[in-house]
């Protein structure tokens, strides 16, 4: 399994380190002759109307057992002492102690994490869209098919980092559907709105048999990364809005996809997080270094139209919920972070290191994470730590995600 497990790594690793070069070099132009499907559109057949309720047709849902990927729980890091603290003796001299802190994620060892407190943990159901995983880029169709074995394999890595945050839940429910091909979000020919379409298509039908499968009374939590967000906000306008399900709704998470704070966010059901303790709100960010250049995804996200059917523009800034504190912009020290999820070196593990990277939103909603840290090799060009965004904050989020929804319960006695 080990062995399986990092040869699955090794291949996003791959695309990445590809995708990283071709950017690096030759921009967008060349992203798109590597990663836009070159044939024709094909129009996709519509799943039969019970086939959500095969188990298969599920990454993650009740019953799977410890082989369910949103399950994942990873240690938790012993952080080196700052050797500035420690207590001059014979062989460690005050004047020989540095005065530089341990390097951020400097551990010396981990520990299995404490299991949750059922008492103090509320009942709720999470669904989450995974992000894009389908991997053929040109040479592909611009919609994955179902259960590519590739594809899934890949789609289970990402659900170990991405969706286990919110494994406090009760009930995860994670579906496989006919992803978009990653070209389709890096062109603006009309086959990519047509492929977007076919997924959500599917995540529609997915929701619905969620929806169905949930107890009535259950909060539900709506989350999802990347691809996964955009179909996350659609569901959102076109299946929650102006329907009983607005009120079950609480907590919504879609990082790693911009949200327009003129043209996409008065078309939502809910407003951003404005505190740590709100229910039936918004989380979204978009992680950078300090130095990071986000020109390239602004320019793409600008030219597509927002939610309102509007037409965005360069300046038109986007939303952040800063995930340190759940609040709408603002600055928080690393130290306010209880934990990033980091990989071991060979890939085949993570642990979780605190006070490891601070959290920023700057003035054109883009979240700042200081100097640029080593998680590996998923770093993007403009240092963009778009393949990290729920991993840089996963202990925070996992904590965020249970205070909104003891509020939402709170609010319903």
């Amino acid at each position: 399994m080990a062995r399986k497990f990092l040869y699955f790594v090794a291949i996003i690793i791959a695309i990445i380190i590809v995708g990283a070069i071709a950017l690096a070099i030759y921009g967008r132009e060349a992203t798109e002759i590597a990663f836009v499907p070159r044939g024709e559109f094909v129009e996709q057949e519509a799943l039969a109307a019970n086939a959500y309720e095969d188990p298969a047709m599920w990454y993650s849902r009740p019953g799977i057992g410890t082989d369910d990927p949103a399950r994942y729980q990873p240690a938790v890091a012993q952080v080196a002492p700052d050797p500035a603290s420690r207590t001059p003796s014979p062989d460690a001299p005050a004047a020989e102690q540095s005065i530089d802190g341990p390097a951020p994620f400097a551990t010396v060892g981990s520990e299995r994490g404490e299991a949750a407190d059922a008492s103090e943990t509320p009942s709720f159901a999470v669904f989450f869209v995974p992000p894009t995983s389908y991997t053929k880029g040109a040479l592909g169709e611009w919609n994955a098919p179902l259960n590519d074995a590739e594809t899934d394999r890949l789609a289970r890595v990402f659900l170990r980092g991405l969706a286990s945050p919110f494994n406090r839940a009760d009930e995860i429910w994670a579906p496989k559907y006919r992803q978009a091909a990653v070209g389709a979000f890096l062109t603006e020919q009309d086959e990519a709105s047509r492929a977007i379409d076919a997924a959500y298509a599917d995540i529609a039908q997915a929701f619905a048999y969620f929806v169905e499968s949930v107890d009535a009374e259950k909060p539900i939590v709506l989350a999802g990364h990347s691809q996964g967000s955009v179909h996350i906000l659609r569901l959102l306008r076109d299946k929650v809005a102006d329907t009983p399900l607005r009120d079950r709704i609480a907590a919504v998470y879609a990082p790693g996809w911009p949200i327009s704070v003129e043209h996409d966010l008065p078309s939502l059901p809910y407003p951003a997080c404005a505190t740590g303790e709100q229910a039936s709100c918004i989380v979204s960010f978009l992680s950078f270094t300090d130095d990071g250049d986000p020109g390239q995804l602004l320019q793409r996200y600008s030219a597509l139209p927002g939610l309102d059917s509007s037409a965005r523009g360069q300046d038109d800034s986007v939303l952040c919920v800063n995930p340190l504190s759940g609040m709408t912009g603002g600055s928080v020290p690393a130290s306010d972070n209880l934990g990033t999820l980091k990989p071991s070196a060979d890939m085949s593990s993570a642990e979780l290191v605190p006070g490891a990277v601070p959290a920023r939103c700057d003035e054109a909603g883009i979240l700042r994470i200081g100097d640029a840290p080593d998680l590996g090799p998923g770093v993007l060009p403009g240092g963009n730590y778009h393949v990290y965004d729920i991993p840089l904050f996963w202990k925070n989020l996992q904590e965020d995600v249970l205070n909104r929804v003891r509020t939402w319960t709170t609010r319903q006695s």
